[in-house]
């Protein structure tokens, strides 16, 4: 794991980097022993990929995050593993509800396709460049995105056999 000055010098390393650009790296925190850098989203791909060539080349987990009430409130956070000096990284980008788009890392990091998927599901967020970029737990025609935190809690009553053919039945406590 990079301590705070190793994280340091990661970020800037990444600022210097050609083609990943100064204003990249946006925040560092390193809290608890985990290493996170905060990044603009557009820069995204560059970021992954100038990490991959420094030794993080296992992308292991892409996933959502709802800031409600903060703007920008939706968030998506990689999770990258050197498996040759067992360091972890955590990259993080966060996008307004107006305009929640991310460039899609698919194309270098195939195994991003199911969890951008998901993360569009459950959150809204836009990856840009998917290859196929549909729902994936919820039916198509599903409306809204049940893992934001204002998402409207309840649901459908369920029907047992002794609630059958009544209007409404909502099940026993």
């Amino acid at each position: 794991m990079p301590d705070a000055t190793g994280l340091e010098l990661i970020a800037q390393e990444l600022r210097e980097a050609e083609g990943v650009g100064d204003g990249a790296v946006l925040d560092t925190l390193f809290f608890r022993e985990r290493a996170t850098l905060s990044i603009d989203p557009a820069a995204i791909g560059p970021v992954l990929e100038h990490l991959r060539g420094i030794g993080y080349a296992f992308l292991s987990s892409v996933h959502g995050v709802d800031h409600y009430p903060q703007e920008p409130r939706l968030g998506v956070v990689y999770e990258l593993l050197d498996m040759h000096r067992v360091d972890r990284l955590t990259v993080k980008l966060r996008v307004p509800t107006d305009a929640p788009e991310v460039p899609s890392v698919t194309p270098a990091w195939p195994t991003a396709d199911h969890q951008e998927r998901e993360v569009y599901d459950m959150f809204g967020v836009l990856f840009r460049g998917h290859p196929d970029l549909r729902r994936i737990l919820m039916p198509e025609d599903y409306e809204g995105h049940p893992q934001r935190r204002d998402f409207p809690v309840g649901g459908e009553p369920v029907i047992f056999t002794h609630n059958e053919g009544v209007p409404n039945a909502r099940p026993a406590a």
